[in-house]
This record gives C-alpha cells, structure tokens and sequence, in this order.
C-alpha cells in the first residue's frame, strides 16, 4: 500500500492537482478520491494540497466542472455528485488527521456544495443529477450518483456537528433521499447493466442489514467474475479495479468482510510493478482495457485496504453505516474546543477535542 500512495502522489501537480494521472483529465468526485487514499497513507500534505486545489475552483453556485485539463475546464457541465464528494473527503480527512484547521478551512466550500445539492433534489427525494443552463437541476435522477450523495449529506451533517453549526435541511434531504434509494427505484433513470447501481445504495449506507446482503446476493451471478473481479457493466466481459474494491467495501458494509478481501484479492491481476493499478481487463480478449492506470483505481484499493484491516480512523466511513451521527445528534466538538480555549483564559470548563 505504501507504493500505491506514493504512486498516487507522483500523479499530483505542484499546484496541488490530482487528476487521473499525471497530464490527463482531472474530475472533482475522483480527485478527493484520490485524496482520501493519501490521507489514508500518511500523505497529508499532499491531501490537503489537493483539498485546497479543489477549494480555489469552486463556482460561486458551489459546482464544480465536470471536468479540468492544466487548471482549466473542459467540460463545465456541473453534476450534483461532484458538488457534494468534497464533504466525503473533509470528514475522511478528519478522522485521519484530526486536522481542526483544514475542516474549517474547507468548511464554506462543503457547505455551499450540499447547499447546491439540496437545491437539486426532486419531488420524491432523489437528486438530479446535474444543473441546466438556466440553473435549474435536470429532472433524471441517477441512482449510483444519489447513494453517494446520501454519504456525502450524512458527512456534512457531521463536519455541521464538529464545527457547531448544524444543518437541518441537509438531515431533511438526507432523510428524504434514503427512503427515495430503499423504496423508490422508479425514481432514478434505468443504468441496472451497470453493476453500481447494485451496490452503491449499500456502499452509501442507505441499504443496511438483510436487505442489504439481499441486494448483492441478487446481482453476484451477473456481475462477479469469479477470481477476476467484478464486472463494470453485465452485458460485458470485461472487470475493472475500482467496481471490484468498490463491491468490497459494499461487502464489508453488509456483514460480509471475507467475500469483502476475496475480491480484492481477485483483482490484483491488475496491479503494475510500481504499485498503480490498470483500470480494467477485458477477459474474453485477454487485454487490458483501457490502456490506463489511474489514481482513483489505485485510490479505490487503499481505501478497501484500508476498510478491511481497520489500519485508520476513517476505516468504518465505508463500511459502518451506523459510525455516521444520526440527524440532530452532532455535538460541535470543534465549536466546543474554542469556547474551551477561552474559557481557560477565564477558569472556565468545557469539552475538549478527542
């Protein structure tokens, strides 16, 4: 793991960049993926770097592009799931690091992204997937994009609980958004070859327990190649890094952590002799497919990793539903520390950070 995360950091730019590899395209969702498997290997410095990059292009709306090149967009569509990942990242961050000044330094920029998103969401709970020209949210929901979303407003609320500044329309949408992903599948666009939307309202947290074993039980003959990996999409023969090591943190999240390393364990055919990962495998032709290795393939086994052996503070974030605050129970332990700061100064008492 050590080789993968330095791997990842040599793809960074000097200006704090983490685009898929060193000179290619860069998205927001992707790059704090990227991110948090730095975090997760001690590279704070560069995490931040990358968190603050990120930071300083943020639109006023609280979007970003879809996509950058050298700093610049080159896809200015603004999709809700990259408006509300960097939330996923800060609060990763923090139970890593405990690091009080980037969580308030990112504080604004998660709080208008999750503005945005609560902004975007429909009648029913799901969450359009991206903005229109006129600023209105796209009326198609994605469901793989709106199970992220509610681990990102889950997030939020508990970075609005450290900071002391709580956020009841983000628990609202949250809890609206829930119920859209456990009981209305109408609600979101049909994408069921594409095995995401199978694990991902798992992978969220918002398919627990039973019904989540359920759900992957039904979808692991279509989608899981045995000793390769997980399929992208069914219909195809090809495996890909970061769906498998995604499924495993799904697995891990619903009970089942030695199908979890069982699949991470599968796809290490794809792991290069520097520690990067290829993207994917396409078995039937006995290549690889595409000709790439990117951070957030690399970034999705750290994290896996991380979740399997519990090596870190945030390696629950994926796989404990449950270690997220449930609404109106965050504690503003950030918010506590300084009125402790100051009342020491003065003989007073108060709660101090963990």
């Amino acid at each position: 793991m050590r080789a993968t995360v330095g791997w990842i950091a040599g793809q960074q730019h000097a200006d704090g960049a983490l685009p898929w590899s060193r000179g290619e395209q860069l998205d927001p969702w992707d790059s704090v993926e990227a991110a948090m498997a730095l975090d997760t290997g001690g590279a704070h410095d560069r995490a931040v770097a990358a968190y603050r990059w990120l930071q300083g292009r943020q639109r006023p709306d609280g979007s970003w592009a879809s996509e950058y090149r050298d700093g610049h967009e080159t896809a200015p569509a603004a999709e809700s799931n990259h408006a509300g990942y960097l939330a996923v990242g800060a609060w990763h961050s923090w139970l890593t690091s405990g690091d009080e000044q980037l969580v308030t330094e990112l504080w604004p920029a998660v709080r208008a992204g999750l503005d945005l998103v609560t902004r975007m969401q429909l009648p029913g709970g799901a969450i359009g997937w991206a903005l229109r020209p006129d600023g209105t949210a796209d009326d198609t929901a994605l469901l793989t994009g709106s199970a992220s979303l509610f681990q990102a407003l889950r997030c939020g609320v508990a970075l609005a609980g450290l900071l002391g500044e709580p956020q009841p329309d983000w628990e609202l949408a949250a809890a609206d958004l829930g119920t859209a992903l456990r009981t209305r599948p109408d609600a979101f666009a049909d994408r069921g070859r594409f095995s995401m939307d199978w694990y991902y309202p798992v992978l969220g947290g918002a398919v627990t327990g039973v019904a989540a074993r359920d759900r992957l039980a039904d979808g692991w003959d279509r989608f899981v190649v045995p000793g390769l990996g997980a399929r992208c999409v069914a219909d195809r023969p090809w495996v890909t890094g970061a769906e498998t090591c995604e499924l495993a943190l799904a697995l891990a999240a619903a009970g089942q952590p030695e199908a979890a390393t069982e699949q991470v364990a599968a796809m290490q055919h794809l792991r290069h002799d520097d520690g990067s990962y290829w993207t994917g495998y396409v078995f039937a032709d006995d290549a690889r497919w595409p000709v790439e290795r990117t951070t957030w393939t690399a970034a999705a086994v750290v994290l896996a990793a991380d979740a399997l052996s519990g090596a870190t503070g945030a390696s629950g974030l994926f796989t404990d539903p449950a270690a997220l605050p449930a609404a109106g129970t965050a504690d503003g332990r950030i918010a506590q520390e300084r009125s402790t700061s100051a009342d020491s100064l003065t003989g007073g008492a108060g709660t101090v950070l963990p």
